[in-house]
This record gives C-alpha cells, sequence and structure tokens, in this order.
C-alpha cells in the first residue's frame, strides 16, 4: 500500500511538470514617457529566456512549456514602442513571442508570486534609449545647376534670394541600398547681393534633428521634438540669411528622415563654415529637469572620428581643410588632419560658448558652460559643430513654451546673437561679411 502510495504521488508530480503553463493574458502598462511594462498573467510559474535583436529592432521572449489561451494584441498605448506583436510554437511545447519594435530597447524581467488578487505573473520592463535613430539609406537630391528654387520657408522675406550651391564631388562608396523614405530636399537661401564684390558669403549649416520616423523626444503633453526643432530652424535661418555676406543650408526643411552621417555629408558636400543642429532634450525620470545646453564633440569622439577617416583615406576623394588625404602618407596624413581637427575644436567651443552666454539670456540653462559628447552629427573634422539642446521637452513647463512660437523666435535670435559675434572675430578673410 505504501509503495502503491509513493509510485501514486510520482505518477501525479509528473504529470503537474509535463502540463503546460497558460497564459491567460498579458498587461500593458506605461510608467514613464520612455517606458513600457508587459505582464503576463501565467497559470503557474514559467521558465523563459529574453533578448533583443537588430535590423530590425525585435524583443524576443521564450516560453518553455507554455501555450497561449488567446492570442495576444498589441495595446494602442504602446504604439511608439511596439509595432507588432507576434507568437508561434518552438519544439511541439515550448512558445516564442516576438515583438517587433520601432526604436531599439534594453529590457529586465523577473518573476510574482500570486498574492491575494494575482496569479503567477512574468514581469518585462522595456525601456527605449535615450537617443535612437533608425538606420535607413537616403539618395540626395543634387542642387540645381541653373534657376532659382522656391523657398520652403514661409516666413523669409522678398530680399532673400534662394540659390544653388556648387557641391564637392562625392565620394564613390559603392552599391546603395534601396531607399525607403523620401529623399531629403536640402534648402539653401542668400542675401540679395549686387554681385560686384568678389569674396564669398560665409554658410551656415542648420540641422533640425530627427525627422519622418524618427519623431525624437516627446513631451507629456504629446508635443514631438522634430516638429518643435524644424520651427526653431526655420526662424534662424530666416534671421541668418538677413545678414549681409552669410547664406543659410537647411539640413532638413520638411518632416522626413536624414540618417546622421549624411546630415555631415551634406554639411560638407555644401562647404558649410558652421553646422548648428538644434534638438529638446527629455529626461524621463525626472520631469523637472530643465534648461537649455551646448554640445561639442568630445575627444575621444574626435579620436575614433580621425581613426575612421584614416582608414579609409585611400579611397576617399573628401577634402580635409581644403587639402586631400588620399595621396599622402599615413604619418602627414594624420598630422594634417589633428591640426585640422585641433582648430576645429577650438572653433567649436568659441561659438558654443558665445551661443550658452545668449541663451542664459532668456531662460534657465542646464549647463553655464559647453559640454562634450560624441554626438555623430557632430564629427565633420573641419566644420565648428555645435548641437543645441533648446529645453527638456519632457519638462511640461518647457514643452508649453517651446510650443509658443515668440519663444522659439526668442530661442532663434540668442543663436543668432552668438553665430554673429563669432564670425566678427573669427570670419575668414576671403569672406565677405560685413561688419555693421
Amino acid at each position: 500500500m505504501r509503495l502503491l502510495t509513493i509510485l501514486l504521488l510520482f505518477i501525479l508530480s509528473f504529470a503537474s511538470v509535463a502540463k503546460p503553463t497558460q497564459i491567460v493574458n498579458m498587461r500593458v502598462f506605461k510608467p514613464a514617457l520612455h517606458q513600457l511594462r508587459l505582464v503576463f498573467s501565467l497559470s503557474a510559474p514559467v521558465t523563459h529566456n529574453i533578448f533583443t535583436l537588430k535590423y530590425p529592432n525585435r524583443l524576443v521572449i521564450d516560453f518553455r512549456n507554455t501555450k497561449l489561451v488567446k492570442k495576444l494584441r498589441r495595446a494602442e498605448v504602446d504604439a511608439l514602442i511596439i509595432k507588432n506583436i507576434r507568437s508561434a510554437k518552438r519544439n511541439k511545447k515550448d512558445l516564442r513571442v516576438v515583438l517587433d519594435l520601432n526604436v531599439p530597447v534594453r529590457t529586465k524581467s523577473f518573476r510574482l508570486k500570486p498574492d491575494g488578487s494575482n496569479g503567477h505573473r512574468l514581469v518585462v520592463d522595456i525601456n527605449t534609449l535615450k537617443r535612437y535613430q533608425k538606420s535607413v539609406s537616403v539618395k540626395l537630391k543634387k542642387p540645381a545647376k541653373t534657376g532659382r528654387q522656391k523657398p520652403d520657408v514661409n516666413t523669409l522675406k522678398r530680399y532673400q534670394k534662394p540659390v544653388s550651391v556648387k557641391p564637392k564631388k562625392p565620394a564613390k562608396t559603392g552599391r546603395q541600398k534601396p531607399n525607403i523614405s523620401p529623399p531629403p530636399v536640402v534648402t539653401t537661401y542668400q542675401h540679395a547681393s549686387n554681385g560686384t564684390n568678389s569674396k564669398r558669403d560665409i554658410i551656415v549649416a542648420i540641422d533640425p534633428g530627427h525627422g519622418g520616423i524618427d519623431s525624437g523626444a516627446i513631451g507629456i503633453g504629446g508635443t514631438e521634438e522634430k516638429d518643435i526643432v524644424l520651427s526653431i530652424a526655420k526662424k534662424l535661418a530666416t534671421m541668418v540669411v538677413g545678414e549681409p555676406g552669410m547664406r543659410v543650408i537647411l539640413i532638413r526643411n520638411g518632416d522626413y528622415f536624414v540618417k546622421l552621417r549624411k546630415r555631415i555629408e551634406l554639411a560638407r558636400q555644401y562647404q558649410a563654415d558652421l553646422f548648428i543642429s538644434i534638438h529638446a532634450d527629455a529626461y524621463p525620470d525626472n520631469e523637472n529637469v530643465q534648461g537649455s545646453s551646448v554640445y561639442m564633440l568630445s575627444r575621444r569622439g574626435a579620436s575614433s572620428e580621425a581613426a575612421r577617416w584614416l582608414a579609409a583615406k585611400e579611397n576617399s576623394a573628401d577634402l580635409i581643410g581644403g587639402v586631400s588625404l588620399s595621396d599622402k602618407d599615413d604619418l602627414l596624413a594624420s598630422v594634417l588632419l589633428n591640426l585640422s581637427q585641433a582648430g576645429t575644436l577650438k572653433a567649436s567651443a568659441i561659438v558654443g560658448q558665445k551661443i550658452v552666454k545668449n541663451l542664459k539670456k532668456i531662460g534657465k540653462s542646464h549647463s553655464n558652460r559647453v559640454q562634450r559628447a560624441g554626438f555623430m552629427v557632430l564629427r565633420s573634422p573641419d566644420i565648428p559643430s555645435i548641437l543645441i539642446e533648446t529645453g527638456f521637452i519632457s519638462n511640461p513647463l518647457e514643452e508649453r513654451k517651446l510650443k509658443l512660437s515668440d519663444y522659439q523666435t526668442r530661442i532663434a535670435v540668442a543663436i543668432m546673437k552668438g553665430i554673429r559675434e563669432y564670425f566678427a572675430s573669427h570670419a575668414e578673410s576671403s569672406t565677405q561679411l560685413v561688419r555693421r
């Protein structure tokens, strides 16, 4: 009898282990702007494995000995992060759940035991990366060789004339990937001139961050960074083009995506003297954080970019500081590149600090000095480049201010003052900048 009891318990235990765990449902919570929490309600404890994949971005959750009670469906609350949810059986008894993502993420997971009102649960926390760019290929639209382009900036005054700028011949890069977004349209404007001055204009490249599939940061009220920065960029373009001896290049003049390194290539293609990238910051964990800030390239970012340029110099027709590296030996090319980078970083620091000073006059500053970071768009070796965070869109007060046209104009005026002050003492002798 005792042996029979033991055998019966063994059989019941084996049956219990063999019985698949059921996923009863999945609930979705949004604890913060860039976070999601998925809670799987289970009939029993579950063994699982979780990992992420790229190209495209996916989150994969493998459940051991598990089955679904009903099909999982994507909730509307997670539409910004999760594109689609799929599931399929594996090894006849296991289950794989795949979340197709719009952005790269970091994840962590943990199990919860039953409490008074809930059964077994698996919790998956999803955090989007603070800054992300979706990698797509875009085809450059060549500037027209003749004729005039219609201005895209609605606020341009009558004396502002759009012109074509002859670009440098781009280097051959081999086979291109298919285009999966509209081609960027680079708009150039210059002040009306009588054409008697043989000196050239100073060219300022203005780069509104994000665009298209990449909305950038999203405020508590739903404001998208890409829209705010485009509006500020257009206002700044109007002011720059009103300066005698200056010309403006808008890297993005509509709602479309431009790859990060392509933004650098466009600025160099149009031979820009200054590159300004405009953004609006976000700090989801603390909505009280606020203030503007200005960044230049870090020394580590400069070093890694120098290594890239030197490694590719034999196949590149690009000029660094007006000098080709392709026909120089490694040592000379390295020296020339380092000299160019040193001058570029110094100029970036100077113009950045002047803009910091003027931004402080219109609102709170997150940092009183130019900060250093490895942002990709700052990596042109011979164009002074800065990135401006106009404010924290995750702060409700700053989000409301950034949406106001008058406040956007004040930001553009502050940036313009910094640009004017910089070129007043650092304009090249070959330019026709008029000092008033």
